[in-house]
């Protein structure tokens, strides 16, 4: 259980939430939670529980309000933190874990401790900034509190989001600081630095027009509302725009990049599908690290390990892979076949292995990478094509990334997996014609999305996967349990199968459970999974690694209207999903279902022309579930 602050008021106990009503005890709680750890005296609290004019009984009153927060802590399991009469006022313990804020600047103070390493620094102001969840104490309804803490502590935001945006900056990411940016300057008007970012970020990616006409917006905002002009900085940026110079460092890791060049591929990465060694490749401001970067190859170069290199690496061992013997062989011959005959500018060879998200679709790819790594002498990167926010990474970032990768590579066939890609403009422009000079290069493209448009216009093959067969589940628990404990007891093991829906990401979280608990028996687990398989099915000690955590991401990356659209179907009944004939589509029209399967969200028949698998249909009921619970009343 932990308490949220950092938007509604809320009690929260994984995906549950209980959102507080505007009460008097829901003041307190406010109170001594922004006050965590710390003695709150007496008089504070009735100030922010009444306001300044208090009733005559207030400390009595106030007594009751602890009374009453005491039995909600007890009605909703809240254990380990509790309200202490101290003299002179109450006291609430908590920490990181069980208090948002707390956690928020835990994070934050942890991000300043890795101002040597920028890309580290942005990941953990951005978890820090993911726990912000809305407006700030909305349903509390104390003018106490909205008068002296919110500020302080929308401040606090404030800061985090501009080293963010500053970090982004640093780096060339300029397309993405402009994400934040836009917001920020309009959310808050008058913050200037926001501003000045924003005029920079457009400066810096080659539209100088808007630049100077979001300064223009700005300074007459600051005349008109203000009666203000802008800030010297901002009149200095301004100028320096006007004249078209070079701004220089954009942040305090710019010494390590180098800004607007246009980077060639080196001649041994002529395979690469990146471009080829004639074309070169223009990068974003900031997107090269300065120097290159060192490739290691192992023994055989079967495989390249950039020391340098965001986003791109050597092909990973899969432990105890299973399964998928037919689709493996398939596309283990498919990258080793001779190359075809064709012109001298036809394509790299392109596979593509499409489905749901967890089908296992990256483990398949990095399996046959490594099996068929003789066949690649010049090595083999898996190229992840989104950021760990789950934000896509650029055409342009990741042919720079790739070209530096394989500065260094040895001489034959390359081989690239590009690893969840998340539509085909992300991969078109990395798939120029064959260089006749340079190696055959091969492309594995991995992808939650069909991706028909690609395979028509620059061909290749491709591997869709479904969930696994009974046989290919009960395999699975064998490698990873031990044959002693599956053999023991195998219809309990077949059961926990069935209960995961034989969906490989649930069979992963599962078996790392239960190699945590020994001496749980498979039969003991099957009802200890069974009461509720998608709480169950996530690692407390890596919440990020959950079924559910995995559905709502990809679900999160659909257009809102699919998103409503395929709600609507995985909460009614199974006919929803029926072919009904041209003459009547029913609510959700045949091209929408077209989207969602292309999506990896519904899966062929039967009993009509598309299925949802039951652990999504189960996750769609029971989000809708929780999001409908009405606010619980103090």
């Amino acid at each position: 259980m932990r308490f949220q602050l950092l938007g509604p008021l809320a009690l929260a106990d994984g995906p549950d939430t209980v959102v507080l009503q505007p009460s008097k005890p829901a003041n307190l709680l406010a109170a001594l939670l922004l006050n965590a750890n710390s003695t709150v005296s007496a008089e504070y609290l009735q100030r922010a529980v009444w306001g300044e004019e208090q009733p005559a009984t207030a400390r009595a009153a106030l007594q009751t309000c602890v009374l009453r927060l005491r039995r909600l802590f007890a009605k909703h399991g809240v254990t380990g933190t509790a309200i202490e009469a101290v003299p002179g006022g109450y006291r609430i313990t908590a920490a990181p874990p069980t208090l948002d804020l707390l956690g928020f600047r835990d994070q934050a103070r942890r991000a300043a401790g890795l101002d040597r390493d920028p890309e580290a620094e942005l990941h953990a102001l951005r978890d820090a900034l993911a726990l912000w969840q809305g407006a700030l104490l909305a349903n509390v309804r104390s003018e106490v509190l909205h008068r002296d803490e919110v500020p302080r502590l929308a401040e606090e935001r404030l800061r985090a989001v501009e080293r963010v945006c500053d970090l982004l900056l640093g780096l060339g990411r300029c397309g993405e600081a402009l994400v934040d940016l836009w917001t920020a300057t309009r959310v808050y008007p008058g913050h200037e630095r926001f501003h000045e970012q924003l005029i920079e970020a457009l400066y810096r990616t080659g539209r100088q027009s808007q630049a100077l006409a979001e300064y223009r917006r700005v300074k007459g905002f600051l005349l008109e509302e203000l009666g203000v002009d802008p800030s010297p900085s901002l009149r200095r940026l301004e100028l320096s725009i006007l004249r078209g110079e070079d701004l220089g460092s954009a942040g305090p890791d710019a010494s390590r990049v180098i800004r607007g060049e246009t980077v060639p591929l080196p001649a041994a990465a002529a395979a690469a599908p990146a471009s080829s060694a004639a074309v070169p490749v223009t990068t974003p401001a900031a997107a090269v690290p300065a120097g290159g970067a060192s490739a290691v190859a192992p023994a055989g170069g079967a495989a390249l390990a950039p020391a340098a290199v965001s986003g791109v690496g050597p092909v990973p061992a899969v432990p105890h892979f299973t399964g998928r013997t037919a689709e493996a062989a398939a596309l283990a011959a498919r990258l080793t076949e001779p190359a075809a005959a064709g012109p001298e500018d036809h394509r790299p060879l392109t596979v593509l292995v499409s489905g749901a998200p967890g089908i296992g679709k990256s483990a398949l790819a990095q399996h046959v990478a490594r099996f068929v790594r003789d066949a690649f002498p010049a090595g083999q990167l898996l190229v992840r094509m989104t950021r760990a926010d789950g934000e896509p990474r650029t055409a342009d970032e990741v042919a720079a990334d790739v070209a530096l990768a394989l500065r260094e590579s040895g001489e034959g066939r390359v081989l690239l997996i590009l690893d969840d890609v998340v539509d085909a403009d992300q991969v078109r422009p990395l798939l120029p014609p064959v260089s006749a000079d340079g190696p055959e290069p091969a492309v594995v493209v991995t992808s939650r999305m069909g991706l028909g448009g690609l395979i028509a216009t620059h061909g290749g093959w491709v591997q869709r996967l479904t969930a696994f067969t009974d046989a290919e589940s009960y395999a699975l628990l064998l490698a990873t349990l031990g044959a002693e404990r599956v053999e023991a007891e195998p219809r309990a093991a077949r059961r926990l199968a069935a209960l995961c829906g034989h969906f490989p990401a649930a069979l992963r979280i599962l078996t790392a459970r239960l190699l945590t608990r020994p001496g749980l028996r498979l039969a003991d687990a099957v009802d200890w999974l069974g009461d509720d398989p998608l709480a169950r099915l996530t690692l407390t000690d890596s919440p990020d690694h959950s079924v559910t955590g995995l559905f709502d991401r990809a679900l999160d990356r659909l257009d809102p209207r699919l998103s409503e659209a395929f709600a609507h179907l995985a909460q009614g009944p199974p006919e929803l999903l029926a072919d009904r004939g041209a003459e009547d589509e029913g609510p959700v029209p045949e091209a929408v279902r077209e989207q969602l399967a292309d999506a990896g969200l519904l899966e062929d028949g039967p009993p009509g022309p598309y299925r949802i698998h039951d652990l999504l249909r189960a996750h769609v009921r029971r989000t809708a579930r929780i999001r409908d619970r009405r606010t619980e009343k103090v």
